[in-house]
């Protein structure tokens, strides 16, 4: 991409020198093939192109940050230019040198050290423009770099989130387990079950960044029912889906940490007051909420892993596309996320 950007910029500016000097030839009404032009056009050229790409390929990468070095061989290499130029100049000096006065018609000779001034001039806006097209390019490279960088961080920095995310439900899911198992409940088979579906999702669905939302709601629904699995009469759960649920996306594992937290802190076996899931989907905006009892007296000093990590994620993928709000009262417990998906 680089060699790219860096052929179509030099490629731009030669056309653009070329523009030039083909317009002003034909401004004089000179021909082409002239002495006059071939002299001028095919020595000077060589020589501009030289200062062009000496400053370019040697100069700056080797001498630039030895600043004084640098400006020393601008200096040589002007001058060596200018002193070229000017042998040019004495042996074509009919060419060069003397014209006719457009006026009176006279042969005129511009005098020598104008001419070296001239070409002084001419050096430094090939050497001008080399650093600046230098420079440009340089920049945009840095640039791109600074964003692949910045996109391999997000990328290493997701993953291990996810990998902090997935044992911490597991082992929630296996406490569930164990504790109908250790009951004897007729559930465990059915709860084994359910989490292999859960860990079929996790492992092999939700791997992309993004995924569809549909999907992403069923596991959302196999966790609940997972929970359901828990309790002699059924969990105390209320959930709500309504609006445009396919051909959405969302990245993964976002909600679960909310659910997961509710079951975790909360009261799942109310009915007076259950848990409160609500998902409103359109085009634009998906809209979470969920609400819970506090069970009191039952403070997790490990939890809190989840919902740090959703909304770093979110903080990642979603920037200034989300709003999270946390409503932590006496009694309740209310997290509410919208996304603009």
């Amino acid at each position: 991409m680089k060699d790219n950007r860096e052929i179509i910029s030099h490629l731009a500016y030669w056309m653009f020198i070329g523009a030039i000097l083909g317009l002003t030839i034909f401004m004089s009404g000179k021909s082409i093939f002239s002495r006059e032009v071939v002299v001028s056009l095919g020595y000077y050229s060589i020589i501009n192109i030289s200062v062009f790409y000496i400053n370019y390929t040697l100069l700056i990468p080797q001498l630039l940050k030895k600043y004084w070095m640098y400006i020393l061989a601008l200096v040589l290499l002007i001058a060596g230019m200018t002193a070229a130029k000017t042998i040019i100049a004495v042996l074509y000096r009919d060419v060069i040198l003397e014209h006719h006065d457009s006026k009176t018609g006279a042969l005129q000779e511009t005098d020598l050290s104008v001419y070296m001034i001239s070409t002084v001039f001419v050096s430094g806006f090939f050497i001008i423009s080399s650093c600046l097209i230098k420079f440009m390019l340089d920049w945009f490279s840095n640039i791109r770099v600074q964003r692949s960088l910045e996109n391999e961080r997000k990328d290493m920095e997701l993953q291990f989130l996810k990998s902090q995310l997935n044992p911490h439900f597991l082992f929630n899911s296996l406490n569930n387990i164990y504790s109908l198992a250790y009951q004897k409940s007729e559930k465990t088979a059915d709860a084994v079950l359910k989490l292999s579906e859960i860990m079929r999702y996790m492992i092999y669905e939700s791997n992309d960044i993004w995924v569809e939302l549909s999907k992403e709601i069923s596991y959302l629904e196999s966790y609940v029912d997972l929970h359901r699995l828990r309790f002699k009469d059924g969990a105390a759960i209320e959930m709500s889906i309504n609006g445009e649920i396919k051909d959405q996306k969302i990245i993964p594992l976002v909600l679960i940490s909310f659910v997961e937290n509710a079951f975790k802190h909360g009261v799942a076996n109310d009915p007076a007051d259950p848990i409160r899931i609500n998902i409103i989907a359109n085009q634009k905006i998906l809209h979470f909420s969920i609400t819970n009892r506090k069970r009191i007296g039952n403070k997790d000093e490990v939890g809190g892993v989840g919902l740090n990590n959703v909304e770093r994620r979110l903080q990642l993928l979603y920037p200034d596309r989300y709003k999270l709000n946390i409503v932590n009262s006496a009694t309740h417990y209310t997290s509410e996320l919208m996304l603009d998906i």
